[in-house]
């Protein structure tokens, strides 16, 4: 295994495991987690892998197989911010939240490797987070279970990185089951996964990574969440969960700020979409989504405005290629789309989202299928 002999050329002994973390891919349900609402996520092939040994002196050292720096050095009790330290903010931050809440992490080797493509949408972060955080729950015998760990992973992401996100990224990675999609409350994690085998019923979902890349942590992310919140405020909710769909027509004329009525409606909207699939789902007729999924992006791209050119035009030439539904995925200004498509036509449709890439100019997006796969795990 690679990792594990990677570690072992860095540090001079063999690690004392290795775990594994996914990104993951959501199918509906966008900025509605940090408003306590619903979503649908499912975990992706693609994977962080950690190589973890323990240590006693309070010395945290990171490496990343992917990044071009040596072993960033850490001391666990050290209260400076992470900023600057890069990718290694994120395994870091997951060692400071697990020591803020009591639990007797006393420092770590790792080593890294992540096969999650960075800035695309698909929570390369979160993998870091919570295969670091599984990796230590094993190793230190916390007894954490995987909503706890995700919880930890996104105080981490949120206190000590600075990106404001919701906990549907870190439970996706660390709860989701292999052909199935998880069926999230984020008001209170309760979860169910939902069987979401399109193979078996003649479809594919595609996942078109445009290669724009986006960074949550300028400040767009914050601005969109900030709104949402000043909504909920002047419509006397605590949060735009508590606001159901039908209530909409009568809510959004109270709205003054016209931004900010905007983020409710989509809000509002994609909680209900996020039941309409789960229904359709159960109901068999899973071609049925297609539609939901394009009207989410109508939705993400007019009254979020978080999509960009690349995004709107995979989702376009998808559709005029005969995709059933699409849309992007994950926080926007970039990263990737979904789309939804009868099994047999997913070669007429990426070669049709590429052909509209390259007379658009635009890199050539990177296209694969989006596989449901397992949750965080133990390899060794």
């Amino acid at each position: 295994m690679r990792v594990a002999d990677g570690f072992a050329e860095l540090y001079g002994s063999a690690p004392e495991g290795v775990w594994a973390a996914p990104g993951r891919v959501n199918l509906i349900g966008e900025y509605t987690d940090v408003n306590d609402g619903f979503v649908l996520p499912l975990a992706l092939p693609h994977t962080a892998v950690a190589a973890v040994s323990r240590r006693g002196d309070g010395v945290l050292r990171l490496h990343s197989a992917d990044v071009r720096q040596g072993v960033v050095q850490l001391a666990v009790d050290d209260p400076a911010p992470l900023t600057g330290t890069g990718w290694a903010a994120y395994p870091a931050g997951v060692v400071r939240a697990l020591r803020e809440a009591g639990h007797p992490v006393t420092g770590a080797d790792v080593h890294l490797a992540s096969t999650v493509p960075t800035g695309a949408g698909l929570s390369s972060s979160a993998a870091l987070e919570v295969v670091t955080a599984l990796a230590l729950n094993d190793l230190y015998g916390l007894g954490l279970t995987g909503p706890e760990l995700a919880v930890l992973a996104q105080r981490a992401e949120n206190a000590f990185v600075g990106v404001p996100c919701g906990v549907m990224d870190q439970m996706a990675s660390a709860c989701c089951t292999e052909g199935h999609a998880l069926y999230l409350d984020t008001r209170d994690l309760t979860h169910r996964q939902v069987p979401f085998d399109l193979a078996a019923r003649g479809l594919g979902l595609l996942v078109v990574d445009t290669r724009v890349k986006h960074a949550l942590g300028d400040g767009a992310y914050a601005e969109r969440r900030a709104g949402c919140e000043a909504g909920a405020r002047a419509l006397g909710v605590r949060t735009l969960r508590e606001l159901e769909y039908a209530q909409l027509p009568a809510a959004l004329p109270r709205l003054a700020d016209g931004t900010v009525r905007s983020y409710v409606r989509h809000v509002v909207s994609d909680n209900h979409r996020v039941r309409r699939v789960i229904d359709l789902l159960e109901a068999g007729d899973a071609r049925g989504v297609g539609p939901v999924l394009t009207e989410g992006h109508v939705s993400l791209r007019d009254d979020l405005r978080v999509s960009c050119p690349e995004l709107d035009l995979a989702v376009s030439s998808s559709l005029g290629a005969g995709a059933l539904g699409a849309r992007m995925t994950g926080g926007g200004f970039g990263g990737s789309a979904l789309v939804l498509t009868e099994a047999d036509a997913a070669d007429v449709v990426t070669k049709a989202v590429r052909e509209a890439f390259a007379a658009a100019g635009y890199p050539a997006p990177r296209i694969f299928p989006g596989v449901p796969s397992a949750g965080a795990r133990r390899l060794r």
